[in-house]
């Protein structure tokens, strides 16, 4: 359960063109639409960041009051690129190695985006049991990944020659419950204008209706919470 293998991720950072990002209002919004109401999370809550990238969604947390966070990625290279506010909440290390140090400690809400296609099979299966060890009491798993139930998410998918297994909602159920976790939400993961949003919903309304067949989810990539199942 590593993503630091040579090879393609020796120039990842070349590849993905890193830069400090910048949360503006209408980011805001978009993790509270895609994470922190799905996910029913709450300010006195603690949060880990698996696979943080450039710290996004850690500026997001300061700004939404969170005490207690932690992000974690395997490249040094994100360290000047993490937002300077956050920047100490920053650990670089490997995922699997991290999750397995008893030092890590339990947390209410686990966020991996964009991470589990980066493994094969057995190995995204070993990294959702490796969070659950992580959960504390009624904690919750938030994911995003590439939605190849869709046309639209193959591009996110096989443009990386880095992602390993294919998911769709369906996929991700199986895996999930392989791991004792239930998936009790999954959403669309919609960005763009107001007008393109619009026009993409009527475009998969007409979809769906000409079509025998057609997926649960049509956007091109997929939010889900996790929980431990019952």
């Amino acid at each position: 359960m590593t993503q630091s293998a040579p090879g393609f991720y020796a120039t990842y950072a070349d590849y993905k063109s890193y830069r400090t990002p910048v949360l503006a209002a209408k980011e805001i919004r978009r993790f509270d639409a895609d994470i922190w109401l799905p996910a029913a999370c709450a300010p006195e809550m603690s949060f880990l960041d698996v696979g943080c990238g450039t710290g996004a969604f850690l500026a997001y947390l300061a700004a939404k009051g969170v005490s207690t966070f932690t992000g974690i990625d395997h490249d040094p290279a994100l360290a000047e690129r993490i937002p300077e506010g956050v920047r100490n909440r920053f650990v670089c290390r490997d995922i699997g190695e991290a999750l397995a140090d008893p030092r890590l400690g339990n947390f209410d809400r686990v966020v991996a985006l964009d991470v589990l296609e980066h493994f094969d099979k057995e190995g995204g299966l070993g990294l959702l049991a490796a969070i659950v060890g992580r959960l504390a009491p009624g904690g919750k798993i938030v994911v995003k990944v590439p939605n190849v139930a869709s046309p639209w998410g193959l591009q996110h998918q096989f443009g990386d020659l880095t992602h390993k297994t294919a998911f769709t909602p369906l996929s991700l159920r199986q895996m999930a419950g392989a791991a004792g976790l239930a998936v009790v939400h999954v959403a669309p993961h919609c960005h763009g204008s107001r007008r393109r949003r619009l026009t993409e919903a009527m475009l998969h309304r007409a979809l769906t209706w000409m079509l025998t067949t057609s997926p649960e989810i049509w956007t091109a990539n997929f939010f889900a919470v996790l929980q431990r199942c019952r």
